[in-house]
């Protein structure tokens, strides 16, 4: 049997359009070197994964393009909703992670953001190619296929 999943109280937020615009190859985990009203606006849910990639700089993985929104019950040292955000990973995975995007057409794609059992939030981050505009319509038409099967599976 699958391995269940518990139900966590807080939000997990997504990056819909990462698996329809990209094939993935790897998946990590990593923390998120966060300011306390950047970890409040993750527990309501208000940020946005769709324009974010990460980068390695000087041996350090940064997050990129990823919106959290300004917690408004803040005080007047509220975060910059779209700054770097360092990634905390293991120096050999870093390493590893750089050797590969070396390689022509490899990206570092957020897939997910969430918080674990302990409160802490992590971010899974995946290596992956872009998909080419026939890979696309390829996938999309598989998916059509499988809908399809599983509705007359029914009758």
């Amino acid at each position: 049997m699958a391995k269940e999943e518990k139900k966590s109280r807080w939000p997990r937020i997504k990056n819909k359009k990462a698996f329809h615009d990209y094939e993935i190859l790897d998946k990590i985990e990593a923390g998120l070197e966060l300011k306390g009203s950047e970890v409040k606006s993750l527990r309501k849910g208000s940020a946005d994964l769709n324009a974010a990639y990460a980068r390695i700089y000087n041996n350090e993985c940064f997050l990129i393009g990823c919106k959290i929104e300004p917690y408004k019950e803040a005080t007047y040292n509220n975060h910059d909703p779209e700054r770097k955000r360092k990634l905390l990973l293991h120096k050999a995975q870093i390493k590893r992670l750089h050797t590969k995007l070396e390689q022509k057409g490899y990206s570092l794609i957020p897939l997910a953001i969430y918080f674990n059992d302990r409160g802490t939030a992590k971010l899974e981050l995946a290596l992956a190619r872009g998909k080419k505009k026939y890979d696309k319509r390829a996938a999309i038409k598989e998916k059509d296929l499988k809908r399809d099967m599983q509705r007359y599976a029914k009758y």
